[in-house]
């Protein structure tokens, strides 16, 4: 595309998102990407493929604090890491949005408040076709509209647990999930929801629900095996001239236009932005601030398999959430977070993990357990960060609020032995795995704090935005991919306005199918 009026950097939720929404009031653009499309092949589904050989795992080696190599759960195809994700699509509560003081430290304010955000949540559900059921967990923010698609049932033996958990004063409910369900879609309800992409295309991830619609329109073009190395600055630099990219053959070239939209991830955008240091901005671009890949999250996640004696037959398990203790109880008055049901664990994954356990006593244990995703807030950090080491990446992360973290696994193995499941084993989740990551790239009200505004235009540069999960100044105790699209839907809006002079009534009434219109307010 030759003079696109904006170039988007990266095709994950925050990127797709941000170019669909774009699509739809008329603006060209580009999208681009670092990697290909994801095939559709028999290796999606293989344990082996995806667990065992990391087949589609990028082959990044990231540093450690103590400079340590380690190869992260990271992935580079259109759709971004939406491919392989869980399909969990929650919005943050009310007081997510205000100062919320935890047992080790204060949670920040974020420079708006939810019922800005909450709009954009409605649309954001529409868009990626999210099913749910509000009025039954006890944390739910008030809603103006149900939720586009009903909840997930739970397969029988799910239940059964789903009724114990009940038996004891508890309030599990359906987990809100990004699926395309029969009878528009075309889920299976197989086994194959958590990292592994979905063979058959019925995740509602980023590439379906947003990239190809945008595609559809005529208004954006995707570039793919494109990576954006650095971004230029004008002459005094208030402005992005242009993005100096890698294509696959190792040729180099320069990208130009109006407007640019980084949404690359919060590790990669924010060592993109302090790999741009140049004279104008020797700290790096948009790091007037100095907060540029400060204040790293990815919350605190354990596994947990809660075992029964009998074999468990759920083949779809992805199905339930908790969040009765998200803001503590009577005996833990502080925040603890979110427990949400995994997809079936399975021996080989185990295997994978566990080298030195008996492979009869993997299978053994994977027929047989409920596996869960018990997941608690980190607090921001500015010593929790992402630098360069030469043209490596470093991550220095050192864990915080695991008092909290540990209260909740408390009642996570006591909930489970009552309802019946007596053998409990969790496992952390290492620093390799940063599938929430979030907040180097902040935003906020102060150019002195924080890099972005609130609409996530750089306080040092006229014409850039920063629109995936760095601008978070807290991490909240759920997953983060509903709160970047409904970001990314409010930034367009305001973006459009005030950089391209477009009105609401321009936007296209454009629809993913029947059931997810897409609207304005």
């Amino acid at each position: 595309m030759s003079n696109p009026d904006i170039i988007v950097i990266g095709s994950g939720i925050g990127g797709g998102t941000t170019a669909y929404r774009l699509a739809q009031y008329g603006l060209k653009v580009l999208l681009v990407e670092r990697g290909d499309y994801l095939p559709r092949e028999d290796d999606n589904w293989d344990l082996k493929a995806v667990y065992v050989d990391c087949k589609y795992t990028a082959d990044d080696r990231w540093l450690d604090r103590s400079g340590r190599s380690f190869r992260p759960s990271v992935y580079y195809n259109v759709g971004g890491a939406s491919k392989f994700f869980g399909c969990t699509m929650f919005r943050f509560r009310e007081r997510d949005f205000e100062v919320l003081e935890h047992a080790e430290g204060i949670s920040p304010a974020w420079p708006i408040n939810y019922a800005e955000l909450e709009p954009y949540y409605d649309l954001a559900e529409r868009l990626y076709s999210t099913h749910g059921t509000a009025g039954i967990d006890p944390t739910e923010p008030h809603r103006t509209a149900p939720y586009p698609e009903p909840g997930l049932y739970h397969d029988a033996p799910m239940q059964a647990v789903v009724d114990r958990l009940k038996a004891q004063g508890l309030r599990p409910f359906p987990q809100p999930a990004a699926i395309s369900m029969p009878p528009q879609g075309n889920c299976i309800r197989c086994g194959t929801c958590d990292g592994y992409p979905c063979k058959v295309g019925a995740k509602s991830d980023a590439e379906i629900s947003t990239v190809a619609p945008a595609l559809a329109t005529g208004n954006v073009e995707l570039m793919t095996n494109t990576e954006v190395r650095r971004l230029l600055l004008t002459p005094g630099g208030r402005q992005i001239s242009g993005v100096e990219v890698r294509r696959q053959d190792g040729s180099i070239d320069i990208l130009k236009a109006n407007t640019f939209v980084l949404a690359a991830s919060a590790v990669n955008s924010a060592a993109m932005l302090l790999r741009s240091a140049c004279g104008d901005a020797p700290n790096g671009v948009a790091n007037s601030s100095g907060v540029v890949g400060r204040h790293y999250m990815q919350h605190n996640n354990s596994a947990l398999m809660a075992v029964s004696f009998e074999k468990n037959e759920t083949i779809f398990q992805k199905s339930v959430a908790i969040c009765d203790y998200y803001f503590g109880d009577v005996d833990f008055t502080y925040p603890m977070g979110c427990i949400i049901s995994l997809g079936k664990i399975k021996a080989g994954m185990l295997a994978a993990s566990n080298k030195w356990v008996p492979e009869a006593l993997n299978s053994w244990l994977s027929r047989r357990s409920f596996d869960w995703w018990v997941m608690s807030e980190d607090l921001p950090d500015p010593e929790n960060r992402v630098t360069l080491d030469g043209d490596r990446i470093r991550v220095s992360l050192t864990r915080n609020n695991m008092r909290a973290h540990r209260e909740l696994m408390k009642r996570t193995v006591k909930m489970m032995r009552v309802a019946r499941l007596p053998l409990v084993i969790a496992k952390q989740m290492a620093i390799v795995s940063p599938s929430h990551q979030c907040g180097t790239v902040r935003f906020g009200s102060d150019p002195e704090l924080a890099a972005l505004d609130p609409f996530c235009r750089s306080f040092d540069h006229d014409n850039l935005y920063v629109i995936d999960s760095s601008f978070f100044p807290s991490s909240a105790a759920v997953n983060p991919g509903l709160t970047i699209a409904a970001q990314a839907l409010r930034a367009v809006d305001h973006m459009v306005k005030a950089d391209f002079g477009v009105s609401d009534g321009s936007v296209a009434r454009t629809r993913r199918h029947p059931a997810t219109p897409i609207t304005t307010r």
